[in-house]
């Protein structure tokens, strides 16, 4: 199985951003660039994406807690892995 990480990625000068919403459950398909989770920082929200095609693994992150860029927030076990 290989399994693909769910990272906050860098935000310009943000340290640290809350989790909001998740957009999908653990076991639910999800598309490569197709929006998994949405972050706020500094009044703003800000989309993340699958970063390959397979299913929601794991949330490591749950809503309402923080996070920092370069954080793996979840995991995706990628299609056919």
């Amino acid at each position: 199985m290989q399994v693909a990480d769910i990272v906050v990625p860098p935000l310009g000068d943000v340290e640290e951003v809350k989790v909001v919403r998740w957009l999908h459950d653990v076991g639910d398909e999800v598309q490569a660039g197709e929006a998994v989770a949405e972050v706020e920082a500094e009044k703003a929200t800000f989309v993340i994406e699958a970063p390959v095609h397979g299913r929601l693994f794991a949330i490591l992150v749950p809503e309402g807690r923080t996070a920092a860029p370069g954080d793996v927030i979840g995991k995706i076990e990628e299609e056919g892995g």
